[in-house]
């Protein structure tokens, strides 16, 4: 039995039928109420028309198979071949921890998985739950589209995500930079210092900043080819003569000639020495401590537009394809903008005299 009530200001919407669980759900007009309710039988329709052997057999299989087997299988299968693999395969990991990762795939329900994510809400932030159930819901969904896992529906679609953070503004205070290239030319990592500068230079990530070879640099020509990115879509960007000098006195230091890397620097070793440069810039900047390494970037894309790059220009240097998460990326300084404001004006006010 369907119905359909108007509670609220809002449509309710609910489905009864026996040998199912009730459905219920809420809507702005009474068209899409009614709309969801026709959708809703006719999944229980064909729920009902399937052979009563296929039934119980699929129902046998979803009671013999744990959500366990499903991440691992999702990590040793379809992980391996993404690019950020690693972080990913230690997600998974650290989901079969969990007490609902034994529970068979006939337990998985949406309140599994609610239960979890007000659980990780006092642990970390609201970025890193939606990306966690952005995964799980992957996860299940790969199961039933591509393993022939008989789940009715995807328990992760109904579960609610927490709102998404606003994106980060960090910018360099005043006297961080000079901190962070005085303090990173000490002991035996003053490759942090030219990766700092190229990083504001250049807006390139980490990763990419660590996967540039030689090869990939044309000085003459003031050009770089970024061959790996986190779009998996290669850019050649233009180098201010600034990371021009600072490639050139990377090149002519001892022993880089024999390197295929600029950096031959894995990545943990990279975001240790960055730690520790931070921890002892602190002792004079206490918040530079909440600074990232992606926040050069941050600082990188916003004194581009400071310099009067177009955005298009700015895009071809970053490498934004989404003109939206380029904006995010931009943060300009009132200041900046004040003493351009003046300058124009006070050339307006020349003109018109002249």
């Amino acid at each position: 039995m369907a119905t359909v009530r108007k509670r609220n200001g809002k449509w309710q919407a609910q489905v009864r039928r026996t040998g199912h669980p009730s459905r219920a759900r809420s809507f702005a007009t009474k068209p899409e109420a009614q709309r969801w309710i026709r959708a809703v039988e006719a999944e229980l329709d064909a729920a009902e028309a399937q052979p009563v052997s296929d039934a119980r057999a699929d129902a046998k299989l979803l009671a013999s198979t744990t959500i366990a087997a499903l991440l691992t299988r999702y990590r040793d299968t379809v992980t391996p071949r993404k690019r950020g693999h690693i972080p990913e395969i230690n997600r998974l990991n650290a989901f079969l921890g969990h007490p609902w990762a034994s529970l068979p795939l006939s337990d998985a329900t949406p309140q599994v998985f609610s239960r979890y994510r007000d659980d990780r809400a006092g642990q970390v932030s609201p970025g890193t739950i939606i990306r966690e159930l952005g995964l799980l819901r992957s996860v299940f969904e790969t199961a039933r589209d591509e393993w022939d896992v008989p789940m009715p529906a995807n328990p992760l679609a109904k579960v609610r995500k927490p709102t998404a953070p606003e994106g980060r503004t960090r910018r360099l205070a005043e006297g961080e930079l000079d901190s962070l290239l005085k303090l990173s030319s000490i002991g035996r990592t003053t490759w942090l210092r030219a990766a700092i500068q190229l990083a504001i230079e250049t807006g390139m990530r980490r990763g990419e900043l660590l996967n540039v070879r030689w090869s990939d640099v044309d000085l003459r020509a003031g050009l770089l080819t970024i061959p790996r990115t986190k779009t998996g879509i290669s850019r050649r960007i233009p180098l201010t003569s600034k990371a021009v000098s600072i490639l050139v006195e990377l090149r002519d230091a001892p022993g880089a000639r024999n390197e295929e890397h600029i950096f031959c620097v894995k990545p943990d070793a990279f975001q240790l020495a960055w730690q520790r440069c931070k921890l002892r810039a602190s002792r004079s900047q206490p918040d530079i401590l909440d600074l990232r390494f992606h926040d050069l970037r941050h600082e990188a894309v916003s004194r581009f537009f400071e310099l009067g790059l177009s955005t298009a220009e700015v895009a071809l240097i970053s490498g934004h394809r989404d003109m939206r998460m380029l904006f995010r990326y931009t943060h300009l300084k009132p200041e900046a903008i004040v003493a351009k404001l003046q300058t124009t004006s006070t050339q307006l006010v020349r003109d018109q005299q002249q």
